[in-house]
Parts: C-alpha cells; structure tokens; sequence
C-alpha cells in the first residue's frame, strides 16, 4: 500500500496500516524542510537516516526514478520512504503504484491529490483509492468519475470490478462527530449507520446493565497511575464493574431527533427572529393589558364584549369622544386605556426599528446575548472548527465561536447559522469573557496552533475551574501530557486532548483495506469504530448468533443493516450485512 500525504495524517496512517493491519506501505512524502512534523507516535522518517540521490531499488520495487523527479528514499522504522517535491507520474511509478493494493492521496491541498489521483488510476485502474478532500460536493463527482474509468479500462467485468473503488473522505468530516461529542460528554456521541441512528452515552454503570456496553472509562490506580479503558469489555467484566462510569450505546429515534427538536423551538420562529426576548415580552404585557380593559369595561358597562374590546382600542389610541357625563367606572377605563397607548408607542417604535436592524445586519456576525448561559464555546473557525460547528448545529447546542481571522473560512457558515461569534485573539483578556466562558458548559479549542489552544484552556480554567475542556492538539505526547496534567490539578473537571490525525486516521485505513468504516467514537485516548461487514462466507460471522459471534476486546454485532431489532439469538447467515462495533486491531482481525 502507498500513502502519500504532507502533515500528520500520512505518518499517522502509515504507522496504524503498518502497526495494526500488518501491511507493506511505502510512505510518500515532501523533503524534510517542506513537509509538517509527523507525530510522535508513527512518525516515519528517523533523524539520522542517510537520504540518497535516487530511489533506493530494493525499498521502491526495483524501478529507479526519472531522473526530473526530484525524488529520494530512506527507509526508517521499517518502511520504505520515498521523498518526493510533486507527486508527478515518475514518482508514483518509482514508489510502485502499479502494483500496489491501494492508494492514500491525503495531502492538504484538494488539488494535488486529485491530480494524482487521475494519475495514479491511468498507472493502475485495478487500484483502490482513497482521497482526502475537503470539497465534499467535489468530491462526489470526482468519486463517480474515478470508478467509471476503472469500469471503461477493463469494459466492467472481472475481478476490476470489484477491487477497484474508490472512497473520498475529509479528515474534518471524519474527526467532528468525535470533538462535537467529547464536548457534550457523552449526551451526543451519534454515530449514523446504515439504516439506524445510534448514540454513545457516558454514564454510571448500573448493575443490571443490557449487552451493548461499548467501553468501560479508565478509573485512578490507589498506586498513582491510570487504569486504561476497556473497548467491548465481556458481560462478566460488565457485571463487575457496577458504578463504573461508562459508554453505553443508545438507540436515537429518527423521528425525535435534534431537526425536529429545532423546527419546534418556538410558537412562531420568525418572531423570534426579528423581535429580542424584552421586546416580546413587552408587546405580550401591553396585549394582555388591552384584553384586561376590555373585560373590565365589559363587565362595568355591560355592553357586548366586541364593542368592549373596540372601544378600548379607539380610547387607547385617543381617537373617541371623552366620556363626560358617563359612570364613574367607565372614565376611569377610559383614562387607564389612554395610558396604555402612550406606552404603547414607545413600544410599537422600538418594535419597527429593531426590526430594520435585524434586516440591516442579517449578514454580519452576531454578538452573544446577554443572558446566553450552557452553550459551547468554540475556539477557530478553520476547516475542523467549520464541520465541529455545523455538526453541534445539527444536534441543536447553543455555539458561540471566536475567531482572530476575520476572512476565517468558517465565518460564512456561522453566519448562515446564525450563530454568534466574537472577532478577536483568544490569547487576549476580555475575549473569551464576551463569549460568556463563565456561563459555558465546555470550551471546544481546535485552532491549528497547539500553543494557543493550550492558554485558553488554562485561562478558561482560571475562570471556570470546573468547566468541561476539550483540545485540539497536534503531538501524541504533547497531548497525553496536558491531559494527565489538567487531569491531576483539576480532579473534578472533564478534560480530553484529541488529535486530529488520531480520529481520522482509522477511517482511512478501513477504507484502504476496504471496509467501510461509518464512524468512529473516541474513547479518552483510544477510538472505537463502527463498521459494515458482509456476513457471506466470514467464518466468524456467518451460522453464528449475535451473542455467539461477539469477540471481547475485538468486535460486537450490534444489528443487520437497516433493521434495529436484531435480537441476541438471531442466526447470521449468507445475505446478511451486520453494523459491528470493532476496535483497530479488531478490525484487522474481521479482515
């Protein structure tokens, strides 16, 4: 398998095909003084490794590069590394693409790899491939265009047809889902499957706990150190662990979700739109005043309750004769009406010119309000802080975003969503205050810059001692560290670091191996994927029950496609597509 990629993800991608599934991968990657620092863990090119002038024979296939190719290899922690400036036709040749099972293009830029990506399926139409784009529309087109030339090059038939795929993914698309539900600690880890809507829930283990327990959270060791999460721990190791804090999987009704729970905010939305909370309160106040004058009027005069409810309207807005001469009771009505209608122009005024405000500044970025209390607070509108917004959107949490760019990319969404956000570098005082950090539920930080999101977190603490903190970081290392650190100094706050690169790079690697991969939830340091597997002809699936073919530690069947009552006795036999909770290594095994 070849990986080529420019940050993180490439390194991350090949050490978990290389580490987990066991495959050959040659890594391709730019010349150390344009390519990102890899991670820690899996980074695959070592310091002192000697970088040759051509492509080393025995680590490419045996086929030098052109010589315009600009290419050198190396080969560190047991791979093949080829360094390349452009992945032109020679490189992806020399790094033997003709002959290999897959393709990883997860540069940065849409355009190299899709660029490559023609290439590399005119070198191999056999080839399955996997691109990292983050147009998503684009890359539905670019997806179909990719498999119809596989199909034409070998006329549709054979083996091509079903090896040659090929599966576009974002890195942003894939790692949100988990940032968003980290955020919202376990009240939105929502995964959607074929057919079904499940959800991840973080809570105290009962005693009586059903059979879908996902993980059980790590606990403090009386030695100092830290018990590691168990993903798909046995029924017997569930049954002990009673109290436990765990992730249980939910079943979400589709008809009850966060769409409908959004289109139901609200008696009439677009008052709410135009008019602030004091002001309807207000036009409600002076409303019931009116009906109140009406029925007092009603029941002193003992006329018609319409002709009641006129004549206060014609008293309020001064427009009948003076009650000289009437009842006592009937002045007083009247003098009372015309009160209530001067109040009712201030009102009325404040009504028209809020409501020419709301249109001036429908497309400029709104500020918070001032009673906004329990919203997330997100930190950079890039391309992860954009899909981490548009995915807590979905499930209806209050967003306030602050961003130091004002041409942020993620701006435009925020501003269709309506969402408020304040401009201005988080590093600075009073910026994370007009974001409202002391009435937030969590603080979401995933700008690019490590370093940034580090001191909001730690100011935020010092503001919110308990508030619910969640990082963005780069570097594995760097990352366990903050978290055991924020961990031990604020025992009774919730704090995960999470990598970008972590979450998405098991998505990826289903997809080069073939597996789809429907989603991932992340388990403090670990992932937990959810995946479709054919049953035909899988010797641990298929003439098995669902409780028969559950694997501790590995994989556990949750359902068939597209049915959510799958019971435990259900005998899986040939035809049958089952969603299965796996691990890493568990999905290395199903293959």
């Amino acid at each position: 398998m070849v990986v080529c990629g420019d940050d993180g993800l490439a390194h991350r991608l090949a050490a978990e095909l290389r580490g987990v599934y066991g495959e050959q991968v040659t890594l391709v990657v730019p010349p150390a003084e344009r390519a990102a620092r890899g991670p820690v863990v899996g980074r695959a090119r070592a310091a002192s490794a000697a970088l040759l002038d051509r492509v080393v024979n025995a680590a490419v296939g045996g086929r030098p590069a052109a010589p315009g190719a600009a290419a050198t290899a190396a080969t560190a922690v047991g791979e093949p590394v080829l360094e390349a400036v452009e992945l032109t036709e020679a490189v992806l040749a020399a790094a033997g693409v003709e002959r290999a099972t897959a393709l990883a293009l997860v540069h940065d830029d849409d355009e190299t790899n899709i660029r490559a990506a023609l290439t590399a399926r005119r070198l191999n139409p056999r080839l399955r491939l996997v691109l990292r784009l983050y147009n998503r529309r684009l890359g539905q087109h670019i997806e179909e265009l990719l498999d119809q030339a596989a199909a034409l090059a070998y006329d549709g038939g054979g083996d091509a047809e079903v090896e040659a795929s090929t599966t576009v993914l974002s890195d942003a698309d894939t790692a949100a889902p988990a940032l968003a539900a980290t955020a919202l600690a376990g009240t939105s880890k929502v995964v959607q499957t074929e057919g079904l809507l499940l959800r991840a829930v973080e809570r105290p283990l009962p005693a009586d706990t059903g059979l879908h327990t996902l993980a059980l959270l790590s606990v403090s060791d009386p030695t100092g150190g830290d018990q590691e999460p168990r993903l798909l721990p046995a029924d017997e190791e569930v049954r002990g662990a009673a109290g436990r804090t765990a992730i249980v999987l939910e079943q979400v009704s589709t008809a009850g979700g966060p769409e409908s729970a959004a289109r139901g905010a609200g008696v009439i939305p677009w008052l709410n739109s135009l008019f602030s909370r004091r002001l309807r309160w207000s036009l409600a106040g002076l409303v019931g005043c009116v009906l109140a004058l009406a029925i007092a009027l009603w029941a002193v005069t003992g006329i018609h309750p319409v002709r009641a409810f006129y004549l206060t309207l014609l008293d309020m807005f001064a427009i009948d004769d003076p009650a000289v001469g009437a009842p006592l009771g009937r002045q007083l009505l009247q003098l009372l009406s015309a009160l209530v209608g001067l109040l009712l122009l201030p009102v009325l005024l404040a009504a028209v010119l809020e409501a020419l405000g709301t249109f001036r500044t429908a497309t400029s970025l709104r500020r918070p309000p001032r009673g906004l209390g329990g919203h997330v607070v997100l930190l950079g509108l890039g391309k992860i802080g954009t899909r981490v917004l548009t995915r807590l959107r979905e499930l209806n949490v209050p967003v306030v975003c602050v961003e130091s760019d004002p041409e942020a990319r993620g701006l435009a969404t925020a501003r269709r969503l309506r969402v408020p956000v304040v401009l201005g570098d988080v590093t600075q005082e009073g910026v994370l205050e007009s974001a409202k950090i002391h009435r937030a539920q969590a603080l979401l930080a995933v700008t690019s810059a490590d370093t940034t999101n580090l001191e909001a977190a730690l100011y935020a603490r010092t503001v919110r001692p308990d508030l619910r903190v969640v990082l963005r970081l780069y570097d594995d290392d760097f990352a366990t560290a903050v978290y055991r650190t924020l961990r031990a100094a604020y025992p009774g706050a919730l704090t995960r670091s999470r990598s970008v690169t972590h979450l998405a790079a098991p998505a990826f690697a289903g997809a080069m191996l073939g597996r789809q991969v429907l989603g991932a939830v992340a388990v403090e340091r670990q992932v937990l994927l959810f995946a479709a597997v054919d049953v035909d002809g899988h010797p641990m699936l298929e003439g098995r029950t669902v409780d028969q073919a559950f694997r501790p530690g590995s994989w556990r069947v949750l359902a068939l496609a597209g049915r959510s009552d799958t019971p435990a006795d259900h005998v899986l036999a040939k035809g049958d597509r089952v969603v299965v909770a796996v691990t890493r290594r568990g999905l290395a095994a199903l293959r």
